[in-house]
């Protein structure tokens, strides 16, 4: 291989790692949370006003997006314990 090839492979490897780390932070970041979250709230309402018929819509939607954040932020937490087991 000459050193052009060399080259263009470690650039190729720095723009992957790059891509990989901005995956990682987007799965990880808040904002991204925030939008699943404010979306099911607006499905679920959506769903109850339509279908479920549910009295109180607006509390009752709360359900599903807290259970959803609190599986997220209980999440880090496993993987630490998983990743010591490992």
């Amino acid at each position: 291989m000459s050193d052009i090839d060399y080259k263009k492979e470690i650039e190729a490897i720095k723009a992957r790692n790059k891509r990989v780390e901005t995956d990682k932070a987007w799965e990880t970041s808040w904002t991204r949370r925030i939008c699943i979250m404010v979306l099911t709230y607006v499905v679920v309402v959506l769903y109850s006003m339509t279908i479920a018929q549910i009295s109180n819509v607006w509390l009752s939607s709360l359900v599903p997006v807290m259970g959803f954040t609190l599986s997220t932020l209980s999440l880090g937490l496993i993987r630490k314990l998983w990743e010591k087991k490992r």
